[in-house]
């Protein structure tokens, strides 16, 4: 289905058209500009957006950017569908804009997006969509927005980090019958389906009983994590436990990625996901996860560990990482709409 640009209500000299390979860097900017407002701090990441606009990421993305009269990229607007029935939206507006014409732009962004969800149900034949969008807890003009547009702030995220040491690279002490390991791969090293497949169903099931759980297919799940520039596979492990039958049986899992440097030009590691599956949780397997991803960064001369964690999790996770050392950096929020079409 095609999606018609914004052309209605923008100011005099503006226009809209589909992002390209010289906006990568502008909007790279952009959305550290509204990272730095709204946290302190943010470095643009390139690669990142490089991908999104340009790279695999763009092909599951409906985009659109905002041109001011001197040809400069203002705003920027991305539809994600990530998932049936899940449609992840981005608006991103100049901070230096004022309030009345942001206003305006933020407005006139989120229909579009909607209009893009709009394009993904009709492609997948489905009638109904969660539209899930965030803001920085210390964005109050996002907020201000999301709450015009109808959404509501359904959770709150707390980005957390924990330095790590050169001296942090031992392996990790396991309970008798617990086993953590990198996915296998082949010499061309592409991983073994088995090891990825199990990944997939350990985390897919693990995550059931949290907030706002939804399926992601095999597919959209290994495809998004590719996505990322910082992903490769020797940052997927995979833990296990022996049954009573001598079986090595899926437990746990954790997928990481690399963190761009830092103000120290010193690169990072960063966990997308962790988790176990219940039936093997009180022995030790979170922690286990936790410490190999701290021994990998250690020895791969990366001087720290970021994560998001629900501020209400049902595991009671944040207390395990502040007990480990991270400590939270910033805090974001969810915004969700649910809408038929």
């Amino acid at each position: 289905m095609n999606l018609a640009l914004v052309t209605d209500g923008l100011p005099a000299g503006w226009s809209s058209r589909d992002p390209d390979e010289r906006d990568i860097a502008p909007l790279a900017m952009l959305r550290a500009a509204v990272t730095r407002a709204a946290t302190g701090s943010g470095s643009p990441d390139v690669d990142a957006v490089q991908s999104e606009i340009t790279g695999v990421g763009s092909w599951s993305r409906r985009q659109v950017v905002l041109v001011d009269e001197r040809g400069v990229v203002r705003a920027w607007a991305a539809a994600h569908d990530r998932a049936a029935g899940h449609t992840l939206l981005q608006v991103t507006i100049d901070p230096d804009l004022a309030d009345d014409v942001a206003d305006s732009l933020a407005a006139q962004l989120f229909r579009w997006c909607e209009d893009a969800a709009r394009t993904f149900n009709a492609l997948r034949r489905a009638t109904t969509t969660q539209l899930d969008t965030g803001a920085y807890e210390g964005d109050p003009r996002q907020q201000r927005w999301l709450e015009a547009a109808g959404f509501a702030c359904a959770r709150r995220w707390l980005q957390m980090s924990r330095p790590v040491t050169p001296a942090e690279t031992a392996h990790p002490e396991l309970q008798e019958g617990v086993t953590i390991r990198r996915v296998r791969r082949r010499v061309n090293g592409n991983p073994l389906a088995v090891d990825v497949q199990a990944v997939h169903w350990v985390l897919e099931t693990s995550f059931e009983d949290h907030f706002n759980a939804y399926r992601e297919t095999f597919a959209e799940f290994v495809n998004r994590l590719q996505e990322d520039p910082g992903h490769a596979w020797d940052q997927w492990w995979l833990a296990t436990v022996r049954d009573e039958l001598g079986n090595d049986m899926p437990a746990g899992a954790v997928v990481c990625t690399m963190l761009n440097p830092d103000g120290d030009d010193t690169y990072g590691s960063y966990i997308d996901y962790i988790g176990v599956h219940r039936d093997a949780r009180g022995r030790g397997i979170a922690k286990g996860l936790l410490r190999t991803v701290i021994a990998d960064t250690a020895r791969r001369e990366r001087n720290r560990v970021g994560l998001e964690v629900d501020a209400d999790s049902p595991t009671g996770a944040d207390g395990l990482y502040r007990a480990m050392g991270w400590e939270t950096a910033y805090i974001t929020q969810s915004w969700h709409r649910d809408v038929s079409f």
